[in-house]
């Protein structure tokens, strides 16, 4: 379970949700279901306009992905890759394949085997590119999609606070209704407004910003199993490795002995 994307979005509606309390607000005063309905089932419909159903379809399982996807530790893929050089250099590149086996990754695995099986160093660096660029594509749609709700629950947000206007101003006649109408009818602003900053936008950062960690990790092991295949010593395979690293989490590993400083 990601714990920054929980606890982001405890920490972000526990402040709108405390502000309003500081005010003197009562928590039934957000409830306007009609307004809700109108935000929430306006800003499906118009993102399924957008995408084809089947696309939409995933939308729970690319939910899943933000909040329960497993990260790679590149520190124990460095590990493998360093080991899996001291193998193949002691007893020839051919013995990694009983090894690949037992990968969990799937592209490390299938990037292990293609060297095993002799293919060329050129074609298994594209053969894993495309892969990388599969996957790119792939994720985007996620990303556009909660993208793009994003985009649309704001203004669906505005026709509801426009409708309930225009239910209000039919109503003049009665001048005590007028308050409760008004604040009714900015609800759904409110509903649009806040999901929109506060679930759509943020998920889809979240699910472009776990693309880019994966196309670090993925690159990084291209580097790994290009350079096993050449024959270099497992000292240079980590070097190549984790060039791919940030300073930050170099050094972090480095000191947990995971790498070789």
């Amino acid at each position: 379970m990601d714990l920054g994307t929980i606890v982001g979005l405890l920490l972000a509606w526990g402040a709108l949700l405390l502000a309003f309390a500081m005010e003197g607000g009562h928590f039934g005063d957000l409830l306007q279901p009609s307004a809700f309905i109108l935000v929430i089932g306006g800003t499906i419909g118009a993102t399924t306009i957008s995408f084809s159903l089947k696309q939409m379809l995933s939308v729970p399982g690319i939910v899943r992905n933000a909040f329960f996807c497993k990260n790679i530790d590149l520190a124990e893929i460095i590990t493998t890759m360093v080991e899996f050089a001291r193998t193949a250099r002691r007893e020839g590149i051919l013995v990694l394949e009983e090894a690949v086996k037992n990968l969990d990754n799937k592209f490390l695995q299938m990037g292990i085997q293609l060297v095993v099986d002799g293919t060329p160093s050129e074609m298994v660096r594209e053969i894993l590119e495309t892969e990388i660029t599969s996957l790119q594509e792939r994720h985007k749609v996620g990303e556009n999609i909660f993208a793009t709700m994003g985009g649309f629950a704001p203004t669906l947000g505005i026709i509801g606070t426009v409708m309930g206007l225009i239910h209000m101003l039919a109503s003049l006649d009665e001048p005590g209704k007028m308050g409760p109408a008004i604040a009714a009818a900015f609800l759904a602003t409110l509903y649009g407004v806040a999901t929109a900053n506060l679930i759509f936008l943020p998920i889809g950062a979240k699910l472009k910003a776990r693309t880019a960690e994966e196309i670090i990790a993925y690159d990084m092991m291209i580097e790994g199993i290009l350079s096993i295949q050449a024959g270099d010593n497992p000292r240079i395979v980590q070097t190549k490795m984790v060039a791919y690293l940030p300073p930050k989490i170099r050094q972090t590993l480095e000191e947990q002995g995971s790498i070789q400083g």
